[in-house]
Parts: C-alpha cells; sequence; structure tokens
C-alpha cells in the first residue's frame, strides 16, 4: 500500500521561502519518478516539478525553473520542495504524486500512480 504524506503548507509573504515535504510509504511498489503538481479553483492540475528515482534527475516546469528545488531524503523515502522567492501565482494545494513508469510525458499528471492528499501554499502580503 503506497501513502504519500505532504506537510509544510502555509502563509507565506511574496519575495519569502518554505518548504513542502512529501513523506512516502512504497511497500512494494517500485517508483520511477516522483514530482509534484499543484492546482488552484477551476484549473486543471499543473506540473511543478520531478524527480527520476534511479538518478535523481530532475525537472521543472518554466514557471518555477530557478526558484524551486526538489530534493530527497533516500534515509526515510522523503521528497521535498524547497521554494524560494515565492510569488502570488504560486499560491495552491500542492500534491506529491508517485508514478511506477512514465510511458510519455513526466509533466502529464495521467502519468502518475498514486497521490497523496495536498498541502495548501498562500502567498499574500
Amino acid at each position: 500500500q503506497v501513502q504519500l504524506v505532504e506537510s509544510g503548507g502555509e502563509l507565506v509573504q511574496p519575495g519569502g521561502s518554505l518548504r513542502l515535504s512529501c513523506a512516502a510509504s512504497f511497500g512494494t511498489f517500485s517508483a520511477s519518478f516522483m514530482a509534484w503538481f499543484r492546482q488552484t479553483p477551476g484549473k486543471e492540475r499543473e506540473f511543478v516539478a520531478s524527480m527520476r528515482w534511479n538518478d535523481a534527475a530532475t525537472y521543472y516546469a518554466e514557471s518555477v525553473k530557478g526558484r524551486f528545488t526538489i530534493s530527497r531524503d533516500d534515509a526515510d523515502n522523503t521528497v521535498y520542495l524547497r521554494m524560494r522567492n515565492v510569488k502570488p501565482e504560486d499560491t495552491a494545494v500542492y500534491y506529491c504524486a508517485a508514478a511506477n513508469y512514465v510511458r510519455d510525458r513526466i509533466s502529464d499528471q495521467a502519468e502518475y500512480d498514486y497521490w497523496g492528499q495536498g498541502t495548501q501554499v498562500t502567498v499574500s502580503s
């Protein structure tokens, strides 16, 4: 049974920083990619960043490149999203996701098999 539990979302001022965590319990599931997506009301879930599990290669949406960093702690299977210089448009519910095999695009939410419950990030002064 796979469990993904996000935490770390909060209210932060524009230009500030925060770090989201995703505690992963995989059981017998083999993850090839872990990712962060985000969603605002009335919009589709949007790709933010992903990491290929076997070599830690990282990929980012253009809107967050240079500001966000995805990383992991192998000791406890935790995936992080470090967010710097946040902007009001970063306000969203952030979701952690795990994929067993990506057939086409790592930015496509349909490629991911398991999702966390989400954590709210609000950027406002």
